[in-house]
């Protein structure tokens, strides 16, 4: 459509709905606080569980603010974006998702009152943008280095990270798994550190033993049997081929037709099917193997001919799992039996054994001379335990990566949010116009850490948190916090509560930007047609 003066004008489907202005900014801030409010319980080492009820019926308890908040279903798009942050918080550095979420939230929060004075949403930004950059220098003063290879004080660090969790009353158990775990799996790689612990670091959940039988393994182990019961159990030193193709001889495809024109014509192609399957099979024994892994499935006659030769098999074992095998063992992958060479052949595995939990069999390859790859193996009593148990350890083990990476620590406790917030309250006296204000209320909002802290502990909240500013204003040491056991202040260097250098800047950079964009939103159109919401509108009444 044309205006009168030939300028292009954008019309709305009369089916579209459309919201505009101060309305969506005032909804975006409730949506954020609704969802900050949700999890804020869940924070400290007093905090509070969850019970979650997913549409099947099944049960979660945890305090793990991603797993919280992936379980919940929101229909508002300001409240979806405040989970994405969670998801992205867990992915990229995998602690502080809780953090995260009552930052943004209140970030959100204190730039209500100027929203409701027409302050317009780009002097806010501005604001917000200077407040990060003084924030981050101020956690670079504040930081500490750490020795990554002097274990007791690595520990005394994940001990801290996971304090608020379910597993910290089993003592240093999760930081001894999550320490060992992280150290198996880091390889030089270009002159700098590698540690992929999703990929290279599985967790294998077995119900029953006690929690005391957890343990990280010098190698891996996988849920499968060997293929026959007549093939070796247990083998010392193996010598180990990796497969990704079948040692069977491939289906026809369903729509495939055979026409044979006498009886000894599908004789003659049994046998070619047999003798291809024996020539696959002698490919793979010409390199003496005591081991054969496959992904794809292994046909009877194979099995045959390895059984005559004294080799176990194992087939149809997950992509995943084949390519820890291969890191720990030293194997490589081969895609065909003809293209085998000695040096694909991995000997670097010290026992080969299958073992039987409950009703299930499981292959350990153990006591690998150099595992670049691990199994951390979890026993408790039940499910929900385990699951727990899980997602704590994979923490704990995301703490140790972060800081074997960037080995600097900042105090926790509140401590870091405190001293962020006196430090920009005195920056803001030096700010000229009205983007001070705005300034100093991201110095406010940080406050809502060691508020939330002192909340959840049951404390004094407005006497303890007046006494922290004080403290700070005052010239305390900077590692002054929030005790979240006893609900008084405390030194955090002398209590042992730290948090990881890059956890805490990516939980102040997520929170602040997030709510930068969320502000800057003044149009929400709708594509759902009216037709449609009457519709459910009907339902909704019926």
């Amino acid at each position: 459509m044309q205006a009168g003066g030939g300028v292009p004008v954008m019309v709305l489907n009369q089916n579209m709905k459309r919201e505009t202005g101060r309305k969506v900014q005032l909804q975006n801030v409730a949506a954020g606080k609704a969802v900050a409010d949700i999890i804020r319980t869940t924070l400290g080492p007093r905090s509070m569980l969850k019970m979650l009820l997913d549409p099947m019926g099944g049960i979660v308890i945890t305090n793990d603010g991603n797993a919280i908040l992936r379980e919940i279903d929101v229909t508002h798009p300001a409240a979806k974006s405040m989970l994405e942050l969670s998801r992205s918080q867990d992915e990229e550095v995998g602690d502080g998702t809780t953090s995260v979420i009552i930052l943004a939230g209140e970030m959100l929060v204190v730039a209500e009152p100027f929203l409701a004075r027409n302050m317009h949403p780009t002097v806010l930004v501005n604001a917000y943008q200077m407040a990060l950059e003084e924030a981050l220098r101020v956690c670079e003063d504040l930081s500490v280095e750490i020795d990554t290879s002097n274990q007791e004080e690595m520990r005394s660090l994940i001990r801290s990270c996971i304090g608020t969790k379910f597993v910290s009353r089993y003592g240093d158990l999760m930081c001894d798994l999550a320490l060992d775990a992280v150290t198996k799996v880091a390889v030089e790689e270009g002159g700098r550190k590698i540690i992929d612990i999703k990929r290279y670091a599985r967790v294998e959940k077995i119900p029953g033993g006690e929690l005391s039988d957890c343990r990280v393994l010098d190698g891996v182990m996988f849920n499968k049997d060997v293929t026959h019961a007549r093939m070796p159990r247990r083998i010392e030193r193996p010598r180990v081929v990796l497969l990704d193709c079948p040692l069977e001889y491939k289906k026809l495809e369903s729509q495939a037709t055979l026409e044979f024109a006498k009886e000894e014509d599908f004789e003659a192609m049994l046998k070619e099917e047999e003798d291809w399957v024996k020539r696959a099979v002698a490919h793979v024994l010409a390199l003496k193997p005591n081991i054969v892994i496959t992904e794809k499935g292994v046909s009877d006659l194979a099995s045959h001919f390895f059984i005559k030769a004294g080799v176990s098999v194992i087939r149809r074992i997950r992509k995943t799992d084949n390519n820890r095998v291969a890191r720990a063992t030293g194997a490589t992958i081969a895609h065909r039996p003809e293209e085998l060479e000695e040096s694909h052949v991995g000997t670097g595995c010290g026992i080969f054994e299958v073992r039987k939990y409950g009703d299930e069999y499981f292959s350990f390859m153990e006591e690998c001379d150099d595992p670049k790859a691990c199994t951390v193996l979890l026993r408790g009593g039940s499910k929900d335990v385990l699951n727990e148990l899980e997602r704590n350890l994979q923490d704990a083990m995301q703490v140790a990566r972060n800081v074997v990476l960037e080995p600097k620590l900042l105090p926790g406790g509140g401590a870091t949010e405190m001293a962020i917030s006196v430090a920009l309250a005195e920056k803001a006296k030096t700010i000229g116009g009205v983007e001070q204000w705005p300034f100093r209320a991201v110095g406010k909002a940080m406050e809502v850490i060691p508020r939330t802290l002192a909340q959840n502990c049951g404390a004094d909240t407005i006497r303890l948190i007046t006494e922290l500013r004080a403290s700070k204003a005052g010239g305390a040491a900077a590692s002054v916090g929030i005790d979240g056991n006893l609900g008084k202040l405390a030194d955090m260097s002398d209590v042992g509560v730290w948090d990881p250098f890059a956890v805490k800047t990516q939980t102040i950079k997520t929170a602040i930007e997030s709510a930068c964009m969320l502000l800057r939103i003044d149009d929400v159109v709708s594509g759902v047609s009216s037709k449609a919401r009457k519709e459910d509108e009907r339902r909704g009444a019926m």
